[in-house]
């Protein structure tokens, strides 16, 4: 059988905006639902808190990788412009500097220029934006996508510990939404990493315990605050 290796780099981008939204939603929404009823809230309040942090999370996130990717986007269209007006009026200082870039990844200067030439002949300017600036058509800045997909992540996070607060018994709040916060974030870097193709005890009790302590810092912030006011 042909010689198969199994890389996971090509998920890097998606895996890494989706952990890092549902993480944000389990660990934010949590740290509310558990500060609110720490300062003795009502029900009734706990349960807002947790669904307008969940809105408002969503929306946050969205609206910062929509302006975050649109600004990448913008500068990634400015260095190709730039590149392609550089290709029109110094096609020369173009090729030499295409083949000094594969001389410095290992070919010999007689390659170099060879293969330069013929890729500058099929497309110059894709040629200089994927070996010179690092573009590619698979990892294009995505305003659109970007701000959905961190809303949803961040919406499947934050639903997760808004559920352990609708279903617990009054007076339970806090220990059930911390339990179920915890076992979800282990679950999610355990997840992250298994999907990464790394090992997954040592992301998931990072995880965990980041977690772990945002919670306890909110909770303690809520109880302070209930007391004085």
């Amino acid at each position: 059988m042909p010689h198969q290796e199994h890389h996971f780099i090509h998920r890097a981008g998606w895996l890494r905006a989706a952990v890092l939204g549902a993480n944000d939603g389990l660990i934010s929404t949590a740290s509310l639902v558990v500060g609110v009823a720490a300062a003795s809230a009502g029900r009734g309040e706990i349960l807002t808190a947790a669904f307008a942090g969940w809105a408002a999370g969503a929306m946050s996130m969205a609206a910062g990788e929509f302006v975050s990717v649109s600004s990448q986007a913008d500068l990634e269209a400015a260095d190709l412009e730039r590149e392609q007006r550089a290709l029109k009026d110094e096609p020369r200082e173009e090729l030499d500097e295409l083949t000094k870039i594969y001389e410095e990844r290992g070919l010999d200067s007689a390659l170099a220029r060879k293969v330069a030439g013929q890729l500058m002949e099929k497309d110059a300017l894709a040629a200089h934006a994927r070996d010179e600036l690092g573009l590619t058509d698979e990892a294009a800045a995505n305003p659109v996508l970007a701000a959905f997909a961190s809303a949803a992540a961040f919406s499947v996070g934050a639903g997760l510990p808004t559920l352990a607060a609708v279903l617990s018994p009054a007076g339970t709040t806090i220990a059930a939404v911390s339990v179920a916060a915890l076992i979800f974030l282990v679950a999610l870097g355990a997840l992250g990493a298994w999907l990464g193709g790394a090992g997954i005890v040592r992301p998931a009790l990072r995880v965990g315990f980041w977690g772990a302590m945002a919670m306890a810092v909110t909770a303690g912030i809520g109880a302070l605050v209930g007391r004085v006011v």
